[in-house]
């Protein structure tokens, strides 16, 4: 099927945004494959041309039955060009994954297979890219973001994708406070929320009454996935500022909701077939069923080189489960596809032993963890003794030198982690080898003079140091068993502080209670994974105290209320914090690069002087198994959530290679 090349795309004005603000034309600084913004700008790269477009065989047959339009017509005037990473793929198949529950299939679907932002980041995460967005332009020193959507995108119902759509996620959910009670934080600079404007049919502008040198990056990363979610043609039908209310109430009730907005959620929600989207694959077997199917968008806006359009593969089926065990075994037998979600350390020699019986390889990506177990104090403890100590830095720097790392790694990780403190991943520019040795030795003796120096000389019957109010010296450590071997790792690090005389206890809980008891400040010390290590300003979780949620623990909720309410509710924090808070919103804002780098190496430095969270091991591999036959999976990537791994390696170029 053929289709004229209608013209050539006005390079002059692509913007590439690299990890800091500096943005270079798009033109001269090509993409990492496997990505070229139109078929004119691969063929003037590549000198081939795309003369023709081609389908699935199962949409061909619709086309031949009048149930859908020819290819040429589903496609945009400039589909995306995605390069395959090893070869030209053949179409079909359906790709086995398993999730632990349904809000699994919720994560995995919704946030890492569909990854369709504005702008994204390139397959090496270096430099953000066109999308959605054929191309942007940032002005008024940094205050505006004029944003130029791809023309022709079409919903997966054969709708539309415009300005429209946007203005109605801006105009109709986030400014209508029954649907979003608070405005977003990523969308605001100094406090104040930015606009959101049409400029015409396929073009948008944000503005801000500050400058937002991140913005770019943080319109690639997953606080921005929502805004090309929000289908208005579909949605409309369930919104109070379309339907009269007493009919819409009817509606909600009618449907089991006491409210409109439930509905209206209910209606938005990944798990409704009918809600429209624009993804490689859309739902077509939801929940309750046990396994769950999406299907591949006919619509879908993007090719490969050989004009064949994308996916590669049919379908995507989750098979559900509340087991990690069943999972990993699952694997080990070969029922999985590709996946590194829930595969887990301790099986590693197992998946090893087991390749040409399953029939798959075992990948090492980089994984941007820069502690696989993170230790996280709650530094607002209600208990005003245990505060008291969790606030005491040498109290945390005992902490630390507690551990083994070097132990830790070697039973644990089997050898394969770098004992390190909490600190980014080499390859993030913001590395510093000092940061990652910070209190990170192995030091018993310095951590018993450290306590003994703050004043807890006194022990118990049993040996345990006694707290200043005479009671025993008791932490326990929560942990929901999902990311890593924290089992193995709480377990020696209750060793550890017990040989020191910080008597530990350790409670393993669903991640619901888990997270529960985190988002309310009710831990002593949790664990969660430090992901996040790549692009760390992106969203800092982990560099500003408090930042958490639930997962991870929110570990200062009293100061973190302080800093977002302006210092009108919580409480002040200690001088430190204050700065990295300040130092964030500095280099959140700046629009020089230099100025951004230097903010983000002090809050590096405060954090490694500080220790407000302790690291463990970190620098895995993250572990990936394919199926021998199942092909276009890089050998090596980098895995991150703020990269919405594997959706940064391009899963619709993932296909089955049958000869």
């Amino acid at each position: 099927m053929k289709r004229r090349l209608i013209r050539l795309v006005t390079l002059s004005l692509l913007l590439a945004v690299s990890i800091g603000f500096a943005s270079t034309s798009f033109a001269q600084e090509q993409p990492s494959p496997p990505l070229y913004n139109s078929p004119a700008e691969y063929q003037n790269a590549t000198g081939r041309e795309i003369a023709e477009f081609n389908e699935a065989p199962m949409l061909a047959e619709l086309v031949e039955t009048g149930k859908l339009p020819p290819v040429e017509e589903r496609l945009p005037e400039e589909p995306v060009v995605v390069v395959p990473v090893e070869e030209v793929g053949q179409y079909g198949g359906t790709w086995r994954r398993v999730a632990i529950g349904v809000g699994d299939v919720g994560t995995l679907f919704s946030q890492r297979l569909t990854y369709e932002n504005l702008v994204r980041w390139s397959a090496d995460g270096k430099k953000v890219i066109p999308n959605v967005a054929t191309e942007w332009v940032v002005s008024d020193e940094g205050q505006t973001f004029t944003i130029h959507l791809r023309k022709g995108i079409k919903w997966s119902d054969g709708e539309p994708f415009t300005a429209d759509d946007i203005m109605f996620w801006y105009e109709d959910v986030l400014l209508n406070e029954e649907l979003s009670p608070t405005f977003p934080v990523w969308l605001t600079v100094e406090g104040k929320p930015g606009r959101v404007e049409k400029v015409d049919d396929y073009t948008v502008a944000f503005k801000f009454d500050a400058p937002y040198g991140l913005f770019m990056q943080i319109l690639a990363a997953p606080q921005a996935l929502g805004i090309t979610q929000y289908p208005a043609h579909y949605l409309k039908q369930f919104h109070i500022n379309y339907v009269p209310e007493d009919r819409l109430e009817a509606m909600a009730k009618e449907e089991g909701f006491d409210y409109w907005y439930q509905l209206f959620w209910n209606k938005q929600n990944w798990q409704n077939p009918d809600c429209p989207q624009i993804w490689a694959w859309v739902i077509t077997t939801p929940p309750p069923s046990p396994t769950v199917i999406a299907t591949r968008n006919p619509y879908y806006w993007k090719v490969d080189i050989a004009g064949n359009q994308l996916p590669y593969i049919d379908k995507v089926r989750f098979d559900i489960t509340e087991n990690i065990e069943v999972l990993n075994m699952k694997a080990m037998a070969g029922e999985i596809d590709m996946q590194f979600r829930h595969i887990i350390w301790t099986n590693y020699t197992l998946f090893m032993e087991n390749r040409d019986k399953g029939d798959y390889r075992v990948l090492k990506w980089t994984s941007a963890e820069g502690s696989n177990a993170l230790l996280m104090p709650n530094l607002n403890h209600k208990d005003p003794v245990l505060r008291e100590l969790f606030e005491n830095v040498d109290f945390r720097r005992a902490l630390s030198l507690a551990i083994d790392r070097e132990e830790i790694d070697q039973i644990a990780y089997l050898g394969m982690g770098k004992p390190k403190q909490a600190a980014v991943i080499p390859q993030c520019p913001y590395y510093k080898p000092e940061y990652e040795r910070a209190y990170a030795d192995y030091d018993p003796t310095m951590a018993n003079q450290l306590l003994d120096n703050i004043g807890l000389t006194e022990r118990d019957k049993d040996g345990f140091r006694l707290r200043p109010d005479g009671k025993t010296l008791a932490v326990t450590i929560e942990y929901t068993p999902l990311f890593g071997p924290w089992t193995d790792v709480t377990t020696m690090v209750k060793n550890y502080w017990e040989a020191i005389g910080v008597k530990t206890l350790l409670k393993e809980e669903s991640r619901e209670l888990f997270s529960t008891r985190a988002q309310a400040g009710e831990l002593d010390i949790g664990i969660w994974v430090m992901d996040r290590c790549f692009t760390p300003l992106v969203e800092p979780l982990y560099w500003l105290p408090g930042m958490g949620g639930g997962t991870p623990p929110n570990n200062a909720i009293e100061y973190w209320r302080w800093y977002t309410t302006g210092g009108k509710e919580g409480e002040e924090p200690p001088e430190d914090i204050i700065k990295v808070y300040q130092l964030y919103d500095e280099a959140k804002s700046t629009t020089d690069e230099t100025t951004r780098t230097n903010c983000a190496h002090e809050i590096m430095r405060l954090n490694a002087e500080n220790l407000w969270v302790i690291g463990t091991v970190g620098d895995l591999p993250q572990i990936v198994i394919v199926k021998n036959n199942f092909r276009n999976v890089p050998e090596n990537a980098i895995q991150d959530y703020l990269q919405l791994s594997p959706g940064n390696t391009f899963p619709e170029q993932y296909f089955f290679k049958t000869k």
